[in-house]
């Protein structure tokens, strides 16, 4: 589940855990999962060598818009077809998330949009002196 600007803005069971070294895992939820008009495309994207080109968008809720906060692979390279359909969101720029009814630590960074429960444990990526992993 996940909140913005005081609303549940999307809810499923049907998510897409992705891996990568020294990340905890990004969720991807189908397009569906989100309440209508909540996800607005902006320009611009950049470029993953596993999963392709990154396309973008502004969340908002409630009043509330989190800049940029999500992300789709509109057209993902082999092996990553699955997320076509599925959006990720930097957990730490939206109200909350949730993973089977925990709360989620968004992963430190900016750049980095993993989600840690209790049940995930580092170091990871992201925090000060780990840019060179």
């Amino acid at each position: 589940m996940v909140r913005l600007g005081g609303r549940v803005i999307a809810d499923t069971v049907d998510s897409v855990r992705v891996l990568e070294t020294s990340h905890p895992p990004v969720y991807y939820l189908p397009f569906a999962a989100f309440v209508p008009g909540v996800l607005v495309p902006v320009d611009g994207g950049t470029f993953c060598e596993y999963k392709g080109m990154a396309g973008y968008f502004d969340v908002a809720a409630g009043g509330v818009v989190a800049s940029r906060a999500g992300w789709t692979y509109p057209e993902p390279t082999r092996g990553f077809e699955a997320l076509r359909t599925r959006v990720a969101l930097y957990p730490g720029r939206m109200e909350s998330c949730e993973v089977d009814g925990e709360q989620v630590t968004p992963q430190d960074g900016n750049f980095y949009g993993g989600w840690i429960t209790r049940k995930i444990v580092g170091p990871f990526k992201g925090g000060p002196d780990t840019a060179g992993w």
